[in-house]
């Protein structure tokens, strides 16, 4: 499986016959990116060898070709579409013109998020629960208890 850059259109197009092995043209899909996504891209691209994903939904008729959904360079949408097991996901080499162009991207829209610390809110700190716990659930005993108090209700 390969990607072409710059291909015109086609639908599971014989590209050539060696003996029993046919080569395709799937499709024609246009790779989309996307600022909020350049995580995922950079992650794509420090694979050894950089992919793309082809998501691929099979036919219901064997004899039918897998319809060809997209292409993403991004391996946490692919790994959303493996995880439903609905689709077929084809990890292809980035040919060198689309690592220029997804790096390109990359440089020009990537911005690191800032880690930030959630803080405790001061009225948050050392909470007390009154009563034995959720006044709608019936409580044979005090869920609470500790096991001392236990052990003290016993020898009584």
């Amino acid at each position: 499986m390969a990607v072409l850059p710059g291909a015109g259109p086609a639908d599971w197009f014989e590209l050539r016959r060696d003996g029993e092995a046919i080569e395709f043209h799937a499709a024609t899909k246009v790779l989309e990116l996307f600022r909020g996504e350049t995580e995922a891209y950079r992650v794509s691209l420090s694979d050894r060898p950089p992919s793309v994903y082809v998501i691929m939904r099979p036919s219901d008729d064997k004899d039918t070709p897998p319809e060809v959904l997209l292409v993403t360079a991004s391996p946490y949408e692919a790994q959303d579409y493996c995880d439903t097991g609905e689709e077929l996901v084809e990890k292809v080499i980035m040919p060198d013109a689309l690592i220029a162009w997804v790096s390109k991207f990359i440089e020009e829209h990537h911005e690191d998020e800032v880690f930030v610390k959630r803080k405790r809110r001061p009225q948050d700190i050392d909470l007390s629960e009154e009563g034995i716990g959720d006044g709608r659930i019936v409580q044979h005993s005090d869920v609470y208890r500790t096991p001392a108090s236990i052990r003290r209700e016993r020898l009584n």
